[in-house]
């Protein structure tokens, strides 16, 4: 790997190998961390930390896409919604892909350096996550779980940064979280699931089999008890935050109408919703930090 076969004339390319022109990714990464943050902060996070940590989702999203289609390079182009990517249709080399991925590195760890020991150390983790997760899927059917624990890990560092520690209510959140990000990757996996049954790709998808809707809806069930929980013998919530997570509810509803026939569209659109999901959650928090005599 040498910086000279880093491109300028593949510039978009590598847009489209990051995945920046798909945020979801973003988004659904960014609301648990936006979480932890207004609970460790209170209400009132640091806002130089939450800066950190918006702009470390950033990347380290896109570092994740990165080193997952670096080692799906020989499947992707076995799965028709894959096929294109820049790094299996042979649009960018592998050297590049590796490039771009140790320069997103070396931005993320520049920014980590910026907050206390304890942070930094725990950055290490979620390193190791983020190269761990995409080769799992060889080896288990549950990759989502790799997943979920690398994009949950964001939850102790934002408590790290923020108060220095790392309490047992950001594990609380961490686990919840880690249910929540199966359930949605078990959505997304049954886009592909008749492809990954033909060439030998494992998910939750594959391993819930009919089952699937029903443990998706009982994650997201258990998701939902698990903020209630904190609400009323942490928080002591005000109701806003109560109809708040009433309308997570909903979403997590409407995601069960749109999966009902399985159909690999449908599904889909189900994964992006919870976008919307973790956004009412991230409300019900502001609600109760700002509005907290209702």
């Amino acid at each position: 790997m040498s910086f000279p076969s880093f491109k300028r004339r593949h510039l978009y390319q590598y847009y489209l190998l990051t995945r920046l022109n798909r945020p979801i990714g973003i988004y659904l990464l960014l609301w648990p961390t936006l979480w932890a943050l207004w609970i460790a902060g209170e209400g009132r996070p640091d806002w130089g930390i939450v800066l950190v940590f918006v702009l470390g989702v950033i990347i380290m999203r896109s570092a994740g896409c990165v080193i997952n289609d670096y080692a799906d390079r020989h499947i992707d182009n076995k799965v028709s919604r894959t096929r294109e990517r820049p790094l299996t249709s042979g649009a960018i080399s592998t050297e590049e892909a590796l490039t771009v991925f140790v320069i997103l590195i070396v931005l993320a760890f520049l920014l980590v350096l910026t907050q206390n020991l304890f942070t930094i150390l725990l950055s290490f983790g979620a390193l190791f996550l983020a190269v761990l997760y995409p080769f799992m899927k060889r080896f288990t059917h549950l990759p989502q779980v790799f997943l979920g624990a690398a994009f949950s890990w964001a939850i102790p560092m934002a408590f790290a940064a923020q108060t220095a520690t790392v309490p047992d209510v950001a594990w609380w959140l961490f686990f919840s979280t880690l249910l929540w990000i199966v359930a949605y990757d078990t959505q997304y996996a049954m886009t592909d699931r008749e492809d990954d049954l033909k060439i030998g790709v494992k998910s939750t998808a594959i391993l819930f089999g009919n089952a699937d809707r029903l443990i998706i809806g009982l994650l997201q069930t258990t998701l939902l008890i698990s903020f209630v929980v904190l609400g009323i013998f942490y928080l002591q919530a005000n109701l806003i935050y109560y109809l708040c997570l009433a309308g997570a509810a909903g979403f997590a509803l409407y995601q069960q109408y749109l999966i009902h026939q399985r159909k690999a569209s449908a599904c889909f659109q189900a994964f992006l919703n919870n976008h919307w999901l973790g956004m009412m959650i991230f409300l019900a928090l502001l609600g109760h930090y700002n509005l907290s005599s209702i």
